[in-house]
C-alpha cells in the first residue's frame, strides 16, 4: 500500500497547487517520501488551506523552491519500485485527486489506480464489527470520523497542528496497521497502546 497525504493551497484539485507531499511504503515503513514546492503560477490560494498547514503565502510562492511539476516527478520516480502502488490514506481521494492533476499539469503519465482504501471506511466498519456505533455530527448528520476522531479511536493523540504532510502519512499509516491486522507499525507511534487490546 502507498499511504500518502497532500498539502495543497486550496480544496480544487484544478483551481489549487501541491504545497507538500508525504508518503511512505506500507510494506517498508522506513520507505518514505516528503518534499515541498511552491505552486503552480496561477493557482489560487485559500486562507484556510494555510491555517491548516502552516505555510505561508511567502513560503508557497518562493520562486527559489521546486516547482509543483518538479516535486511530483520525484514522487512518481520514488513510486516505479514499489511492490502495492493501492493508494491509502484520511480521504484519500482528495490527495490521489492533486496527484493526478499535478501530473497532467506537468505533462507526465500518470498510472495509480483510481480504486483506494481510506482510513475512514477502514474506521467506521471496525467500530460497527467491534460493536459500537460510529460518531455521527449532529449538526451536519453524517459521519464525525475526521483524522483526529480515527486516530483518538485508535488510541493515538490528534495529529499536530499545523498539518504536515509526512507526519499525516505517518498517522495514516499506523492506523492502517491497527485497523487491518491489530498491530502497531511505526516507532513515533509505539508509545501508544491499541485500545481493543488492552
Amino acid at each position: 500500500m502507498l499511504v500518502l497525504d497532500v498539502e495543497a493551497s486550496g480544496t480544487e484539485y484544478g483551481l489549487h497547487s501541491i504545497v507538500s507531499l508525504g508518503a511512505l511504503d506500507l510494506k517498508n515503513p522506513e520507505n518514505r517520501f516528503y518534499e515541498e514546492c511552491r505552486i503552480w503560477d496561477g493557482a489560487e490560494i485559500m486562507d484556510g488551506a494555510l491555517e491548516v498547514n502552516g505555510f505561508t503565502k511567502e513560503e508557497i510562492t518562493d520562486q527559489s523552491k521546486q516547482s509543483e511539476a518538479e516535486l511530483i516527478e520525484k514522487f512518481l520516480k520514488w513510486v516505479e519500485n514499489l511492490e502495492d502502488k493501492t493508494l491509502a490514506g484520511q480521504n484519500v481521494s482528495f490527495d490521489r485527486d492533486f496527484v493526478r492533476a499535478a501530473a497532467h499539469r506537468a505533462g507526465l503519465d500518470y498510472n495509480l489506480a483510481y480504486r483506494t482504501i481510506d482510513t475512514h471506511t477502514l474506521a467506521w466498519m471496525h467500530i460497527i464489527k467491534s460493536g459500537g456505533i460510529p460518531p455521527i455530527d449532529p449538526l451536519h448528520k453524517r459521519s464525525a470520523l475526521n483524522l483526529d476522531a480515527v486516530l483518538n479511536y485508535c488510541g493515538i493523540p490528534e495529529e499536530p497542528h499545523p498539518h504536515n504532510a509526512l507526519t499525516g502519512a505517518l498517522s495514516h499509516a499506523e492506523v492502517i496497521s491497527r485497523l487491518l491486522y491489530d498491530k502497531k507499525l511505526l516507532p513515533e507511534f509505539d508509545q501508544f497502546a491499541i485500545p481493543w487490546k488492552l
